[in-house]
Formats: C-alpha cells, structure tokens, sequence
C-alpha cells in the first residue's frame, strides 16, 4: 500500500495552487477575489463552481461538491487519494517519498490481509503440480498464462486445506467463517471452496474482498460459486474489474459494461481495457454512483440471449432514469461477448462497439416482444409502453421522432400520441413532486442545522473553536461530539487549523463523508464571531428546551410527590435561565 507522510503531504497541499491545478482541468475565470468554473461534477451550464485562492478550496454552488486541491483530483480524474496527492506533486515539482513498506491500519486490516494470504494460496496451487489439469482447462477456454496471472487466477483444493493454512497464519476461525472462506460444523471447518479454479474480486479500491469459483472437473451445480454477501463483500458496491479499468476508461472517454466476469476477462486480454462486468441484473445506486464518476459514456453489451436481453431493458431503463449517457450492443451468432471474441475475433466485436444503437431503438424493438401488433389490444398495449418509456428521455427531439415514427407506422393521430405522452409525463411529475416532499419532511431539523454550522465555524478559525470551548464545551448528541473531537484532536496537534489542510487529514478518518457533508450543507459566508457566538446560545437555549421536555415527561410518570416536587423545581430553575424563550 502506498503511503506518503502526512508532512509531505501539507507541503505539496500549502505548495500547490489550486487555481493553477484545477484550471489544468477545466477554464476558470475571474470574479473578485474567487475564480468561477463549470462544475464538472454535475451537469452544469453556467459557471457554479467557486475556487478560492485565499483558502485553497473549491466549492459548487449548485451540487454542493467541495474539498481542497487532492479532492479535485481524486474525484476529476477518479483516481485514489494517494495518487491524487502524487498527481499534484508532480504538476508542481515536488519529488516525494513512498514508502510501500508501510501498511495504513483500517478498521478490516486483518480481513483485507487474510482474504491477500487466501488469493496467494489459491494461486500458488494452480502453479503447482495440483494444477495441471486446472491449467489445462484455462488453456482450453482460450486463456494464456499471461491473462491467468493478471487476473490472479488460482485454485482451490479439496477438503480444509486454506483451512489448515490460514490457521497456521494465525487466523481465527470466526472471522474465516464471516469472510466466507470456511464453514464450521459439527464434526470441523471445512473450506467453502473446493476443487474449483478462483477468481478472485476486488472492491472499486482494488482489495480482494470476494471470489468466484468455477468448477472444472466433472459438472458439479452450481457451475459458478460465490462468495456470500459478508462486510467485505456487498456485491450491490462492486463492479467486476473496476480497479483496472479506470485509466482505460479515463482515456478512452468509454466505459463497455457486460455482464460476466468472463466476459471482461476477454474482452481485457484481447486489449479492450476500458471494460466492468455486473455483479447481477440489477443496478444498485452504489454502482450508479461508481459509474456517474467515470464521467463516460457507457456502452451496454450484455448476453444475446433472452435473460441479456431482459436485462438489458432493465439495466437501460436505470441509466436512463439517472441520466447517464449510453448506447446499447446486440451481439448476434452468439450467447456472450467472451463467446463472439472466440468465434469472431476482436475486429468483429469492435465494429459492433462503433455501430452501437441508441436505447430508444433497442426498446422500439424489445416492447414489440411477445406482441401481435395486428391485434388491437397488443398494438395499445405497445404504443402505450413506448410513450411511457419516453417520460425518462431528456431529449425532446428524440421524444418529437419517436412520436412521429408511431403515428406513421400505425396511423395514429399525432396530436392523440402527444396528449398520451404528456398525461404519462404528468403523472411522473406529480410523483417526483411527491417523493420531494417526503425528502423534505426528512430533512435536518434545526437542532442539527444549528450544531453544523458550529463545526462548520470551528473548521475555519481556531478562535471559533476557542469560543466552542468556552461557551459551550460539548455537544450532547454523539454524531456532532465525534466531529467536534476530530477537529480538536487536529487543533491540539497542529496548534492551528486551516481548512484545506483540514480536509486532507479528515480523508484518513472514518467521519469523511459527514465532516464533507457539512461542508457541501453549510452555505458559504462571511464568519463573524458575534454571528458564532449567537448560534452558541441559540444551541444551548435548544439544549434547555429538550432537558425541560425530558424532566416534565419524567414528571408525568412519577408517583412520588417530594420527587416530583424536585422535578417541578428543576424545570422552573431552567425555565428562569432562558427567560426570553417562551414555554
């Protein structure tokens, strides 16, 4: 694992300007003191993106997207913080030490090691003796050794033999068991997988957290096993050869989405890179997320058989719901692109890439299924699904031909089409409508509104945090207690906080998401100590107000009158301290 100290990391971040750097990536222009920029982490037509030289951080005031100089980078171009902060050095000439020796702890170092010592296990097997007739059958589906050795390929042996190997390593049973990687009986443990060639799959960061196990020598069902869903691996996080695929995929301005492992397997051992598979029919919003990074346009090429061809209306329908740019491929004559590969070769599967089709002619095509469009009932049935596919397409243009392409193929009154699509349009609207209020309903009562900006004060001043120190020491509710302790912690180490170096250092903790949160929540704007020091008493007066609800339902549930007495005695003492709050 790569590590570079957290000094020379400060030195690049306060080294580096973050409007030369970002303007690498995207125009920036002028405005007062601050620079403006289309956001490139959303779909943005005017320049909403605010870079800040003063504090050397950027901040979208349309998609609340914000960090410091490594952020950009991390998120622009997809890459890893680490790589991130070496991407920088190296744009501004800082020569940096890593040290691939040591090993940054994690909350599952243990399991993220144990599942490395399971792979170098499995692959040792297939380079020995044992895995002849494994080698052989590799061989046989048409992968070299070279192939076999990129994707970490091994074998698993019978019995309890990774069983008896982890064990010597250490490992305790339980945590072998929760990893997927044995099973305890009765009578023992035994391995999960046995006698079948191991593929192993990583996370979007590249750590094995899963496999999948191929049988090879006689027809055992299942054909394919895999690991189970375990706090590692969450398949709904995880697309097949993501890791790898980045930086094709980030030259390419292309990312092939297929549906098997093997799949992608070829297609990357045939030099087409920029390729991830599905981890199952369905996309879950973890991977929408991972593939919105990308920033590519995607190109759908899953099975030719009818399940792909399902899968396909599904997979298509979820992107187009979320807006993601993609084209779909049919490939004929044969089952799956590993397939085709084989039987056609690469030059073969790549004209169909470039002859990709759009998803509103997939679809014209696929709702046509199962349906005589001589009958009446069919031919309403599909007219209507088309209009209804058209309410998640962006592109009015697209929707117009759709429309007339209907009313000429089935002589049907344009006007009557329009009126359809717009009542199917309507409809959605109404419930977008709906589910935005149930959103807002959901939303941050003032209570957390008032503790984020506190933390949103502290991150900016160590003034603002001596004044949280003396006014008010210590938030009740633990979510704001555990980031008010990190940005203390960083204030008693550095003896001062600035917020870009801030950001850095909560990138290695595990508040990142929330302490970001607050600061893609909380508007920007002048700080002012009178204004940190009113959101003080507001949030202590809060505080009272919750204690006086506390104490007059214990009161309400209390028999003994001198208690309740002393109960009655509190609620009028707080009441008296905030006489301007009315109760």
């Amino acid at each position: 694992m790569t590590f570079i100290s957290q000094n020379e990391i400060n030195e690049i971040r306060s080294s580096a300007s973050i409007v030369d750097i970002i303007s690498s990536y995207i125009p920036l222009s002028q405005r007062g003191k601050n620079y403006f920029g289309v956001c490139p982490f959303h779909e943005d037509h005017s320049p909403s993106m605010s870079v800040s030289d003063e504090k050397q951080i950027y901040k979208c005031f349309s998609c609340g997207a914000t960090g410091n100089v490594f952020t950009f980078v991390e998120n622009y171009l997809n890459v890893g913080f680490a790589e991130a902060v070496e991407i920088v050095a190296q744009k501004i000439g800082i020569s940096i030490h890593i040290d691939t020796s040591h090993k940054k702890e994690s909350k599952f170092q243990k399991e993220y090691e144990t599942m490395d010592l399971a792979l170098k296990f499995y692959q040792n097997n297939l380079n020995t003796y044992r895995g002849e007739k494994a080698l052989a059958y590799l061989k046989e589906r048409n992968l070299t050794l070279d192939t076999v050795e990129d994707f970490s390929i091994g074998l698993s042996l019978d019995k309890d033999m990774l069983y008896t190997f982890l064990s010597k390593k250490g490992c305790e049973d339980k945590m072998l068991q929760d990893l997927g990687l044995i099973q305890l009986s009765d009578t023992g443990a035994y391995d999960v997988f046995q006698n079948r060639i191991m593929f192993p799959i990583h996370d979007l960061e590249g750590r094995v957290v899963g496999f999948t196990a191929r049988c090879y020598l006689t027809d055992v069902t299942p054909k394919y096993l895999n690991t189970r869903e375990t706090y590692l691996f969450k398949k709904g996080n995880i697309l097949f050869n993501y890791h790898r695929a980045k930086e094709a995929i980030r030259f390419s301005k292309e990312v092939i989405v297929v549906e098997g492992n093997m799949d992608a397997i070829r297609l990357y051992s045939v030099g087409i890179k920029n390729v991830v598979a599905l981890m199952g029919t369905n996309l879950t919003k973890d991977q929408i997320e991972a593939l919105k990074k990308l920033r590519a346009k995607i190109i759908l090429m899953l099975d030719n058989d009818s399940a792909g061809e399902t899968a396909t209306y599904m997979v298509g329908s979820t992107l187009e719901e979320n807006h993601l740019p993609f084209e779909v491929v049919r490939l004929s004559d044969a089952k799956d692109p590993d397939s085709y590969i084989i039987e056609f070769g690469v030059d073969a599967i790549l004209e169909n890439i470039k002859n990709a089709i759009s998803f509103t002619d997939f679809k014209l095509k696929y709702l046509k299924k199962d349906k005589n469009l001589n009958d009446a009932n069919d031919l309403t049935e599909y007219i209507k699904a088309v209009i209804d596919s058209l309410k998640n397409t962006e592109d009015a243009i697209l929707k117009e031909v759709t429309l007339q392409k209907l009313s000429s193929d089935y002589n049907i009154s344009y006007a009557v089409l329009k009126e359809q699509l717009g009542s199917s349009e309507e409809k959605q609207k109404k419930q977008v409508i709906k589910e935005e209020k149930i959103e807002k309903n959901k939303k941050k009562s003032s209570y957390d509104k008032i503790c984020e900006e506190i933390l949103f004060y502290m991150m900016h001043s160590p003034g603002f945090i001596k004044l949280y120190q003396t006014q008010l020491g210590i938030f009740p509710t633990k979510e704001h207690r555990l980031i008010a302790n990190e940005i203390l912690y960083y204030y008693e180490m550095n003896k001062t906080i600035c917020l870009a170096d801030f950001i850095t250092y909560a990138q290695g903790t595990e508040l990142k998401s929330q302490i970001m949160a607050i600061l893609e929540n909380v508007n920007e704007k002048v700080l002012m100590e009178e204004d940190m020091l009113e959101l003080l008493e507001r949030l202590k007066k809060k505080i009272k107000k919750q204690e006086i609800e506390r104490l007059k339902k214990e009161l309400s549930q209390e028999f003994d009158e001198a208690k309740k007495t002393i109960l009655a005695e509190k609620i009028l003492e707080i009441k008296g301290s905030v006489a301007d709050e009315n109760y």
